[in-house]
């Protein structure tokens, strides 16, 4: 996985979500979610890490705005 820059975390508001989910269905669903509750990266592809159970993706959100219509 990627570091988390200071640029996704330089001002309140801002979040880096991990998700990590069974399946890649739930996944998406999630980032779905997300993005119809803030302005998100929105949809990233999904990664799976050898040896560890799930997949995952990262999501960058600012919970201060609405997504955009």
């Amino acid at each position: 996985m990627e570091p988390i820059h200071e640029q996704h975390l330089s001002e309140p508001g801002l979040v880096v979500l991990d998700i990590t989910a069974a399946d890649e269905a739930t996944v998406q669903a999630v980032m779905t979610a997300l993005d119809q509750l803030w302005a998100t990266s929105g949809t990233r592809p999904t990664r799976r890490t050898p040896g560890e159970p799930g997949v995952g993706a990262r999501v960058y959100a600012d919970i201060r705005r609405r997504p955009a219509d």
